[in-house]
């Protein structure tokens, strides 16, 4: 199968090359841009990536905290007396707790891509740490007379903390890769992704502490015993404190992303200002390096690097890319968030989560915080590492086609013998196949997805597409955790959760996901194969084109 991968990767990259030497020829590259491509590894790629790695980090944590405490939410503003069970967000208010910072974040990554390129990588990276600063904060505070109140103060700085998160995405990215040299490029990106599983891991380590701190100092009966008694006032204190935590990793991070002197492509391909690239750029590589304005002059002025983002040129040029990035982070988002559906089914089934009724309040948040940091040890974090140890090695191509490939093999071999993993004794099966679809998502198209926008674009775009392409993919993670949240109902309306109407269950909706999975398979034959080659390369920005290229193409109305 590698082999037949690796063909594969050979073909497309020979066929995208083939096409492009027909008609045009290559340019010197900047001295600049030389020396960034081709240094070794050194301290300041770490000190980049543990810098834009905190970012994702906190991204990561703010997005999936709230998930750890929606249960607790519902017995404390919810409860409904003389009910049999605790009290549980109702599905409109429950969809708008969790949603809304992902519509945020969609909303962020689409106007901070466009910003990164417009003002500067590093000016508007300062912008969206100290926004997820303050709303990290903010939502820990939400207040209100009712219920309604808190929920509807929560869902507005929930909302604007996801608007900061989104620039984030394009950000980080398009950073990481214009610092990286082109031999390692892949892994470094993929590792500052990869800080998205340890935030994962930190939300689960943090609820558990404070979660078991305020268990052992104020002691509560079950709901079965005492349902008012089982939700301690001080109660209240834990949601808030988890979510404010997230300021913290955001807090720190802040005076070294300001400290960072603005991307070398950036100031010279985009600002046009080659002495300043060269100086930041010596700096950091301790090397001298001559600055070489009149070449960046006719580098910027040829038209194959002024055609703007809606001009038919940049559709011939880059059209299918941005269809091929668009396509497959949505399809794989649509995916990997509707897993969290079958958390509870698990979780229940192997006993790590008991009925609600059987424990207090700050119990339950407990269980549900050890469950699900030991889904992040054990599926999500290897995978993330998997694909930096192996990404420059087998290619985004490959690993990406394989993960699809991967999960569309293990959602069908959920879905076929649903009734089977159902039945007492099978549990542990469905709960290894589970976890197999995490980590080939995350050794796959969770991580190329982030990547291969960040390499393939032009610099005076790349933020821009980095973030239309992350946009898709939210859109993707909205479908894919309130679209299949109503489709997975059981289609017995009497055993469909409180408040949901009947959908067309579980193993139905399994089969619908693998269709994702092979759809975004069959897409990713769109996307090129970036290993071992510099920015400009794959952009074509270091190329002169025929005039053949943009006869009837090229709209200086249309520069974007």
């Amino acid at each position: 199968m590698r082999r037949l991968f690796k063909r594969i990767n050979v073909l497309v990259t020979e066929t995208g090359e083939e096409s492009k030497s027909k008609s045009s020829m290559a340019r010197g590259q900047l001295q600049v841009l030389n020396a960034l491509d081709g240094a070794k590894t050194q301290w300041y790629h770490f000190t980049a990536i543990v810098i834009a790695g905190m970012g994702f980090f906190t991204d990561a944590y703010d997005l999936f905290c709230i998930s750890l405490v929606t249960k607790l939410l519902g017995r404390i503003y919810y409860y409904v007396p003389n009910s049999d069970a605790p009290g549980t967000l109702p599905p409109n208010v429950s969809a708008a707790v969790n949603g809304v910072a992902f519509c945020g974040t969609l909303a962020g990554q689409l106007f901070f891509g466009w910003l990164g390129d417009k003002m500067g990588r590093k000016r508007v990276y300062g912008m969206t740490l100290m926004l997820m600063v303050i709303c990290s904060l903010a939502s820990g505070l939400s207040f209100g007379k009712t219920a309604k109140g808190v929920m509807a103060t929560l869902c507005f700085f929930r909302f604007w903390l996801g608007f900061g998160i989104g620039g984030d995405y394009p950000l980080s990215a398009t950073i990481m890769s214009e610092y990286a040299n082109k031999r390692t490029r892949g892994a470094f990106i993929a590792a500052v992704f990869a800080m998205q599983g340890f935030g994962n891991l930190t939300g689960g380590i943090v609820a558990i502490i404070v979660s078991t701190a305020f268990k052992n100092r104020f002691h509560a009966p079950a709901y079965q015993v005492d349902a008012v008694g089982s939700t301690v006032p001080e109660a209240d204190f834990v949601w808030r404190i988890i979510l404010m935590f997230g300021a913290i990793p955001a807090l720190l991070t802040y005076y070294w992303r300001m400290k960072m002197p603005e991307t070398a492509r950036y100031t010279a391909l985009v600002a046009k200002n080659a002495k300043q690239a060269a100086a930041d750029m010596s700096k950091v590589l301790q090397v001298d390096i001559v600055a070489e304005q009149d070449k960046v002059e006719e580098i910027v002025t040829q038209e194959t690097n002024s055609f703007g983002l809606l001009s038919r040129a940049f559709a011939r040029r880059h059209g299918m890319h941005l269809l091929a990035t668009t396509t497959t982070w949505f399809l794989l988002d649509i995916a990997f968030y509707s897993q969290n559906l079958f958390q509870k089914d698990i979780f229940s089934a192997i006993g790590w989560l008991p009925k609600a009724r059987t424990m207090n309040a700050l119990e339950e948040v407990y269980r549900i915080a050890r469950a699900q940091t030991l889904v992040a040890l054990c599926g999500t974090v290897p995978g993330y590492w998997f694909t930096v140890a192996f990404i420059d090695k087998m290619g985004r191509f490959a690993i990406q086609l394989m993960g699809f490939f991967m999960m569309t093999v293990f959602m069908l071999g959920l879905a076929i013998p649903y009734h089977h993993w159902t039945t007492p004794g099978n549990h542990i099966g469905f709960v290894v196949m589970y976890g197999f679809t995490f980590f080939f998502a995350n050794f796959g198209p969770n991580a190329t997805t982030f990547i291969v926008p960040a390499e393939i674009f032009p610099a005076r775009l790349r933020s821009t597409c980095h973030g239309i392409s992350a946009a898709a993919g939210k859109a993707g993670a909205i479908v894919g955790s309130f679209g299949f949240l109503y489709a997975a109902q059981n289609t017995n309306r009497a055993l469909t959760d409180r408040g949901y109407p009947p959908g067309i269950g579980v193993r139905n909706s399994l089969f619908v996901l693998s269709i994702c999975c092979f759809l975004g398979f069959l897409f990713t034959f769109l996307v090129p194969e970036s290993k071992g080659k510099s920015l400009e390369e794959l952009s074509g920005e270091n190329e002169v084109a025929d005039d053949a290229d943009f006869a009837g193409g090229y709209n200086k109305t249309t520069i974007v």
